[in-house]
């Protein structure tokens, strides 16, 4: 896989800060099972990196120390860590509001049919990825019969409450695009998203977040496939990143996620952001910086670690991990 890190460092891209720390995202380890295109990670069901509970008590030390409201819970599909229903119980016994970032097929597996049930008793969020509503454009993106399942998945996550007026279970889906272009506008593509699996599979939800492709890990290398067979390999990298460019907004930096959150990987390592984290860009630059060795440090008005990529979340309605920020 070409690696595009080089091609992303040297970079016009404003310096920026973080501000009050409020959310502890915690990559769980990139095994998955699904392997999709636009994925930043490069997970897939061949990955063997699984975060450790020993791990996993140094980041809600960390939490608890840093006065952290929010885990926001991540992969791959974290729900394959075997300490994940550890992880939550511990989270929610802290205190802790917890997002689970969800590929929604891995509620229907076999030996995960224990997740749905968890999670809403323990008021799990879900986040799930459903990149398309369209039964065509997510199986191109993610593998056949995805979609089936994903849809069997959302209707058993609303059986249990999930996307129900006054339930309390927050059930939120993610779009992505295609290929190398911007997600058309939020507000209009969640009205699209709505309509259409309430009609087609009665479905509910509340809030759809269209989210940037990072040019990076197995995107990045999708673009450059796309370019070799124009004969020119980085025509369609160098093309995505100029259109990132071409639709920065400046007032979309005041709201990007790195401001509130740090991301720990699999080891227990801290970046600005779960992008920085596969690229290997420390937590503000220098050294690979450890949990245990950040307990009690003042994260506020510390310098972010930036790049190339980071104009996929201020270029047009911007992207965060909670979707457009304009």
């Amino acid at each position: 896989m070409y690696n595009v890190k080089p091609l992303l460092l040297d970079s016009q891209f404003p310096q920026i800060y973080r501000g009050r720390l409020t959310t502890l995202q915690m990559n769980l380890g990139y095994l998955c099972n699904l392997s999709c295109t636009h994925c930043h990670v490069n997970a897939g069901p061949k990955r063997t990196e699984l975060m450790s509970r020993a791990t996993m008590e140094i980041a809600l030390q960390f939490a608890k120390q840093q006065h952290i409201s929010q885990l926001d819970v991540t992969g791959g599909s974290p729900e394959m860590n075997p300490e994940f229903r550890w992880l939550i119980k511990a989270a929610k016994a802290q205190g802790l509001q917890v997002i689970d970032r969800c590929n929604p097929t891995i509620l229907v597996e076999s030996g995960y049919e224990w997740a749905a049930e968890f999670l809403a008793e323990h008021q799990v969020a879900v986040i799930a990825s459903l990149p398309c509503y369209l039964e065509s454009n997510v199986d191109a993106q993610r593998g056949k019969g995805v979609f089936a399942a994903s849809i069997k998945a959302l209707q058993k996550l609303n059986d249990l409450g999930y996307g129900k007026t006054d339930s309390g279970l927050v059930l939120n889906l993610v779009f992505n695009p295609q290929g190398a272009s911007l997600p058309p506008p939020q507000q209009q593509l969640e009205v699209d998203y709505r309509q259409y699996l309430h009609d087609q599979f009665d479905i509910q939800f509340n809030q759809l977040f269209a989210l940037v492709n990072m040019p990076i890990q197995r995107f990045g290398a999708v673009l450059f496939a796309n370019g070799k067979q124009q004969d020119n390999p980085r025509a369609v990298f160098d093309g995505y990143l100029q259109l990132l460019k071409d639709t920065y907004q400046a007032q979309n930096l005041d709201k990007v996620m790195c401001k509130s959150l740090v991301s720990v990987d699999w080891q227990g390592f801290v970046y600005d952001c779960d992008f920085n984290q596969m690229l290997a860009l420390p937590l503000a630059g220098g050294t690979p910086k450890h949990l245990r060795d950040l307990l009690d440090v003042n994260f506020a008005a510390t310098k972010i670690s930036v790049a190339e990529h980071c104009f996929g979340c201020t270029a047009g309605q911007g992207s965060s991990c909670a979707g457009a920020l304009t």
